[in-house]
């Protein structure tokens, strides 16, 4: 299928004047780029403009994007693209390694972030690349659950053994919420700042101490932090009971926006095959390319197995057989993130504001 590439001049129709002459970077992105678009598929972009001189230093106001239509496109601002690109975000990570043919449009100053992409990988690409599968592989469950066994109706508060009157007011709640969780905050760990062995070790610890402690799950560790600001058992157990019905409310919200909105064609997909076949696509890709950038250091953009993927989408993994093939990627993920040496922890900080105001003032030069 031959793709005709948009023009930059001809897809922003708006007042920014200064916005076409300050565009950077612009390239396809998604399905376009994977090499996974079928017939039906949108085109779409993504890029990076800077802003005028007045708006980058004065105090004028700052636009962090600018998003259209035909084609579906959102450039973001230099400065918020590069925070995203320290952070390893997919989408932004894609832009910077999609293949010279996706290109739509480059300057001599886009070139040059272009050419530096290399100095955005670091380990965090574990944690969002795999955390954005996570989310598709959430939503694949949740979609999976709702079909098998939709609510029939919404949850009341007599069905968690409470009366009709909360106790504490929700502002209440919050607060008490919001302790618990700062406490629980106390005893997370920043693995990104340890080494292998210190890893372990303290892997070993915490894991001997959760089973002393008989804590096998992440309500049983809410329960702990709650104990130790002083709660008593029979509040706690009110409070649980809060949490509970909250969150059944939340799911059954959740599911009548998802009738609502729900999209025609994903409709007939998960009618079709079971479950949303489109999100199963994209788990494998995002679980197979975090396994590469471990392995390599590389991120591939233009998918090699893309016929594998869109086998995927043509439903030839049953709901089953893709959990499965997820957790075996999940699992050889885990080991490869504990073994990589091939990134840093983080992105050079330093590196990344040199680079931002000398695009700056390469473009405000001309």
């Amino acid at each position: 299928m031959i793709i005709v590439k948009p023009e930059l001049k001809n897809i922003y129709k708006g007042n920014l004047s200064w916005f076409v002459n300050n565009t950077i970077f612009l390239t396809l992105h998604g399905s376009h780029a994977y090499g996974t678009n079928i017939e039906t598929s949108d085109i779409d972009v993504k890029g990076i403009f800077v802003l005028p001189k007045e708006n980058y230093y004065g105090v004028r106001e700052t636009i962090e994007q600018v998003q259209f239509k035909d084609p579906d496109g959102v450039v973001f601002e230099l400065r918020k693209f590069l925070k995203l690109a320290a952070d390893c975000n997919p989408n932004i990570i894609e832009v910077l390694f999609a293949e010279e043919t996706d290109w739509c449009h480059i300057t001599p100053v886009g070139r040059l972030l272009v050419d530096n992409k290399e100095k955005f990988l670091s380990t965090k690409i574990k944690h969002t690349f795999f955390g954005y599968a996570k989310s598709q592989l959430g939503r694949i469950n949740l979609h999976y659950r709702w079909l098998k066994n939709p609510p029939v109706k919404p949850p009341t508060r007599t069905e968690f053994g409470l009366r009709e009157q909360p106790e504490i007011s929700r502002d209440q709640f919050g607060v008490i919420e919001s302790e618990i969780r700062k406490k629980m905050d106390e005893w997370d760990i920043n693995w990104d700042e340890l080494d292998f062995s210190e890893k372990v070790n303290i892997q070993t610890r915490v894991s001997k101490m959760l089973a002393e402690c008989q804590i096998t799950n992440s309500n049983e560790l809410w329960l702990s932090a709650a104990k130790l600001l002083g709660f008593q058992d029979n509040f706690l157990l009110y409070l649980q009971k809060e949490k509970e019905y909250k969150q059944k409310c939340a799911d059954w919200d959740s599911y009548q926006e998802w009738k609502i909105k729900r999209n025609p064609q994903r409709s007939e997909l998960e009618a079709k095959y079971g479950f949303d076949v489109k999100h199963g696509m994209h788990l494998i890709r995002l679980m197979r390319m975090c396994k590469e950038v471990l392995t390599t250091g590389k991120v591939i953009v233009k998918r090699p197995d893309a016929e594998e993927l869109l086998d995927i989408r043509r439903g030839k993994l049953s709901y089953e057989e893709l959990i499965e093939y997820s957790t075996k990627l999940e699992n050889e993920i885990e080991q490869l993130y504990s073994k990589c040496d091939i990134l840093p922890k983080r992105s050079d900080a330093k590196f990344v504001d040199d680079l931002a105001m000398k695009i700056a003032e390469m473009v405000h030069a001309q």
